[in-house]
This record gives structure tokens, sequence and C-alpha cells, in this order.
């Protein structure tokens, strides 16, 4: 092929000169020809691309080809339901109730009820009058040792960082958060003043690198934490143990990205690389874990503090739950990650294959703390994948208490899921650090949409507790929602996700190796 160039090229430039003796307008035709060599003659002479060098220009359709595959695969391909990570049918669910259009259904549903996974809940003959019901079911977040409880909507905005979103969509999620009364989580990233700018609740993350509260090492800041909680503007503290995407990963923020803006938000030196380790300094076993939150909950006068986590290993949960009850310090609330959780960009090991998803991390987390008779102290938050009022209760009936959404709220903000977040070139200035993209997201517009969004998903998720029958969201059961195992085996949830905590430890119930090992686990240090 590469010969064939050769040829073509040199034919070419002789059959133009040649003929443009005769028509001189012929000579136009360089215009094009001559970038086509040139291009074609760098190709041959590169060393990357082995496609390319054996097939100057024509090989660059490849390339092409891989650039536009997801795009034509997105709207040409791929069926309403088969989308990944969000199909179609949920993805304009949550676009129409942004822009308040018209989101019924025509002509039944389009998911197969006979495919095994299918879904549904079970309806009441004498199902509750929705307008007789509360339109914004509402959880008090606060324990035992809690100063200043906060009252939390059933759905929330689950954390995202500034940086890995632009200023603009920061500021637009704060502000459907002002306008809808629900909190937004700010990611580990730090507070920006666009967290604080449209006047929303913040629940302040703090991960590994303790962005906003650590000293020049690196260590946590007690002065700087207890300087930041007297905002009013922060309800909550969420310590991030780990995340449904990428559990168990540290993170870099490269010399680049580190502008000083972002410097200042995160208490680091500019212009430098900037390691998140992928553990806490602050404390290194279950009983210091739970000084620490103690610390945190002096330290911000009070207000709820809690932390997050994807499940991995059983062991070290049940060891968290030891140091609760040895040091008689709970956390106010626990959001529980599950593994199909994303990220703007992690390697695709983690996100694939690394951490338990959230069904069975919820199930497995609410029943061992009703296990070992804690629950009534701790408040549990829903995050992995929750679009709709149907993932809200379902969330609800494994055990949860309130729901956060990172994916759905972006796609309120106008998120196509073009899936380019790590590039820096999302096309609808959501998951960018281009001013030229951010631009084009403009806040008093998108604010409106999160808001109508928020709104609208609460009341589907109230609308479908009054078909089942319920007074109100948390009298959901397991048994109230039904799947597909099999084409002719249906089970109901309490069927799939049994209560198999270390409660039954309690009364006696367990296994005599689960009981020894309960008993052996210390909370003095991890488990191994």
């Amino acid at each position: 092929m590469a010969k064939g160039f050769i040829w073509f090229s040199c034919i070419s430039l002789l059959s133009v000169i040649v003929l443009g003796t005769f028509f001189p307008w012929i000579f136009w035709l360089l215009i094009i020809l001559l970038p086509i060599i040139i291009m074609g003659i760098l190709d041959m002479m590169q060393t990357k691309h082995a496609i390319i060098r054996n097939y100057p220009i024509v090989g660059r359709m490849r390339y092409w080809m891989e650039a536009l595959r997801p795009k034509i695969y997105q709207y040409f391909v791929e069926s309403d339901i088969d989308g990944s990570p969000v199909n179609r049918v949920d993805r304009s669910t949550i676009y129409q109730r942004a822009k308040r259009e018209l989101d019924t259904q025509p002509f039944g549903t389009q998911f197969n009820v006979y495919a095994e996974g299918y879904e549904w809940m079970a309806h009441s003959i004498q199902p509750r009058d929705f307008e007789l019901m509360e339109k914004d079911p509402r959880v008090t977040i606060g324990g035992k040792d809690c100063a200043q409880p906060y009252s939390a909507s059933i759905f929330n905005v689950s954390a995202m960082s500034y940086g890995s979103l632009s200023s603009n969509a920061v500021e637009a999620l704060n502000g459907g958060a002002k306008i809808g009364n629900f909190a937004h989580n700010t990611g580990e990233g730090g507070i920006s003043d666009f967290h604080l700018k449209q006047g929303g609740d913040i629940i302040w993350q703090i991960g590994t690198g303790y962005f906003g509260c650590r000293n020049e090492e690196g260590k946590f800041s007690d002065s700087l934490f207890e300087e930041k909680c007297a905002t009013p503007q922060i309800k909550m503290i969420e310590l991030k143990l780990s995340q449904g995407a990428k559990p168990g990963h540290g993170g870099i923020l490269p010399a680049a990205k580190n502008t000083p803006e972002i410097a200042a938000i995160r208490h680091v030196k500019p212009h430098t690389t900037v390691f998140s380790p992928p553990y806490h300094t602050a404390f290194g076993s279950p009983k210091e874990m739970m000084l620490f939150i103690a610390r945190l909950r002096k330290l911000s006068k009070g207000k709820p503090v809690g932390f997050k986590l994807c499940i991995g290993q059983q062991r070290e949960f049940y060891a968290i739950c030891k140091a609760m009850i040895e040091t008689d310090i709970y956390p106010d609330f626990i959001t529980v990650d599950g593994g199909e959780g994303g990220t703007g960009a992690a390697p695709p090991e983690f996100s694939n294959s690394v951490g338990m998803p959230l069904m069975d991390a919820l199930a497995f987390v609410h029943d061992t703390l009703t296990g070992f008779n804690i629950r009534n102290h701790i408040k549990l938050i829903a995050s992995g994948k929750v679009l709709t009022g149907y993932h809200i209760l379902r969330a609800l009936a494994l055990g949860a208490d309130t729901c956060n959404s990172a994916r759905a709220m972006m796609m309120a903000l106008g998120c196509i899921q073009a899936l380019l977040c790590n590039t820096n070139k999302c096309p609808t200035g959501v998951a960018t650090q281009d001013k030229w993209l951010a631009a084009g997201l403009v806040v008093n517009d998108k604010k409106h949409r999160v808001a109508n969004y928020h709104r609208d998903t609460i009341e589907s998720a109230v609308e479908l507790a009054a078909a089942i029958g319920l007074q109100e969201l948390h009298q959901i059961t397991r048994r109230h929602i039904f799947r597909r195992v099999f084409m002719n085996q249906v089970r109901t949830f309490e069927d799939i996700y049994p209560s198999t905590a270390p409660g039954t430890l309690l009364n006696g119930q367990t296994s005599e190796h689960l009981k020894r090992e309960l008993e052996a686990i210390a909370t003095n240090q991890w488990p191994s």
C-alpha cells in the first residue's frame, strides 16, 4: 500500500503539472493534493503506528472509526434497554424530568419481563391516595452524640469534586440543591467557592488526601477542619474510606492540573504533583477510626459525621462494628457505595472487577448492623446507579434510609454519556476544566433542571409506595420486590437477600465457625 501511495503521488503531481501547462486552473488542485501527499509522507516516516506506516492516509480511517464508534453505537446500534452504563430508557426519563417534558411511555414496557434479572414490585389491590402522602419525605440524620442533626432528603447529590466537574457544573448542582432543599456532597477535592455560591446544603467529604484540612506534610489539621466546619452551609461530614468505582486505589493530582486555584482549595503547593494514598494516615485501626470520628464530631461542634465505603472484606466491617460497641462511638451515618459506582477516571480492572455491588453490600451492611444491635444508632445512605423512583424504593427495601446519585444528577445537567470524562473534552461542559466548554453550561438554567429532576423522581417514588399500599416509603420491605432468577422461577428479595447477619450470632443461631471468627477479631488492628 505504501508503494501504491508513492506511485499515486508521483503520477498525480506529474499529471497536474503537465495538464496545468494547458489548463492553468488545474494548478488549484494542488491545494488539495499537496496536503494529502505531505500527510502520507509523514505517515510513512512515523514509527508508532504500523497500520498508518504501511497504509498511509487510508490507515488513518481506522482511528477515525474508533473515535466515532461510541457515538455510532449509542445513536444507531444499541437498543433503548441495552445501553451502558446507563440505558436510554433511564437516560430519557432523567432528561424529560429535568426539562419538565412529557415523561410517560407509550405501548407498554420495552423490557423482556420473562428475562432473567427482570424485577418488579408487588402493588396492592387497595393502594393509598397519592395526594394525601408526604411529597417530600425526609430523614433526620444524627445519633446520640450529635448536637446538630440534619433533616435530609431521601435523594441527594453524590460525591463529585470540583476539578473532576467544571465550576459551572458544581455551581448548578448546588443551586439545584438550594431550590429543592436537598444536600450536595463536595467529593474529596475540598470545598470551593462554587460549592458555596448558591447557598445549597453541603456534605463535606474528607478523603485520604485531607484536602482543605491538611497541613504542609499532608496530615490532617484540626485547626483547618474546625475553621471550615464553622461554615453554616456545611451540614454533615463524610469520611471517605473507599469508593465503588476504584476501591482500594489512591489518586494523583498531576502538577499540570494543580493550578493556584485548585491548590488554594486543597491546601497544597501549586504546580506540584500531589498524591492521595489509598489509606488514611489519621488512624490505623477500627478503634482509632471511631476515636477519629468522635474527634471530627467535637471539632465540628456536633454536626453529623459518618463514613463512606465500598464493601470488600467482610471481616473488616465486622471489626468496625465491634469497635463501635467497645468505644460506644457510632457514626451518624454510613454511605454504602456499590462496585457499579462511577468516576471520571479509574483503572478498568478496578471499575470492572473490584468491590461488592450495591444491593449485596447494602443488604450486608444493614443486616450486620442489625445483628450487632446497633442499627438504631446509624442511618444508611445508598450510592450506586440510583436513577429512578424505583431504584430509591429498591434501596430502601434493602435497608437504606436515603440515597445519593452522581451520574443521574450529571445527566440532569445535560451530560449525554459521551464517555469522555477522563479526557477534559466533555462536550456538555459538565466533566471538564476547559473554560470554553464549561461556558456552554448555563448555571441559571441547569440548576432548575437539577431541582426538577430531584422533585419528580421523589414524587415517582412516593407514587410507587402508594401503589404498594404503604403510608410512607420506609415501610417497604424485601418481600415487596420480586426478581425473575430463571424463566419460570421468581424469588422475592427476602429470598435472594436473606438476613444472615451476625445478629443471629447473638441469638445463638449462627454457625460456630462465624461465632469464633467474630470473637477473634480485634479492634486495635485491621483483620488480616
